[in-house]
């Protein structure tokens, strides 16, 4: 596991994953209309273009690889991540308004920054509850700001498949962050952490 991981970073992982992307998307436009293929990239480019959402996104995945010893284990945060995401999209595109979706996106990076930079392991259900709830907000925000279209599958199957891809990045670079000098990952934590502060201040 740990040659395997060690030459990955998150910078290629990102890169890969938009490169992927790119290629499915393009190689065969001719097979989906126009506002279909707009949607699908609205929908993707989301959660990368929003930084609160991009930050948190990573934070999971680092969080969830700095704090087991295997893959498989470190896949549930983030699969758990997927599903309220999912979820909290639902109901933000049927209407369903929740109070603080906002303060409460900005709170899931200082705590997730939080947890990130102790490396600590948290009772594993508290740790599924912590990041559902957050992905249920990040979900609603997506949600709510789908732009006015017919193609909601699209949006939808957009950001999901990135947001898998920064969750995979955060995996592959908290894999790789384990094994060295634990100073970096507790500097990247703290940032995260520092930036929702930032954002609930300004709030």
């Amino acid at each position: 596991m740990r040659t395997f991981f060690k030459p990955v970073t998150m910078t290629t992982a990102i890169g890969a994953l938009l490169g992927l992307t790119a290629t499915a998307v393009f190689a065969h436009p001719g097979h989906i209309d126009q506002a279909q293929h707009s949607m699908f990239a609205a929908g993707f480019l989301h959660p990368l273009t929003g930084l609160d959402h991009l930050l948190a996104m990573l934070a999971v995945g680092l969080w969830s690889a700095l704090t087991h010893q295997s893959l498989r284990r470190a896949m549930l945060a983030p699969v758990v991540f997927l599903m309220m995401l999912f979820a909290g999209a639902m109901l933000g595109i049927m209407g369903v308004q929740l109070p603080l979706v906002e303060p409460m996106i900005m709170a899931s990076l200082l705590i997730l920054g939080l947890l990130v930079a102790t490396r600590k392991p948290i009772n594993e259900m508290l740790g599924f509850v912590i990041v559902g709830v957050f992905a249920l907000f990040h979900g609603l925000a997506h949600g709510m700001e789908m732009p006015a279209s017919n193609a909601t599958i699209p949006f939808v199957a957009g950001f999901m498949l990135a947001t898998f891809g920064l969750h995979l990045a955060g995996l592959l670079g908290g894999m790789q962050l384990k094994h060295h000098s634990a100073w970096f990952s507790r500097v990247l934590g703290g940032v995260i952490s520092a930036y929702g502060v930032f954002l609930l201040a300004g709030a």
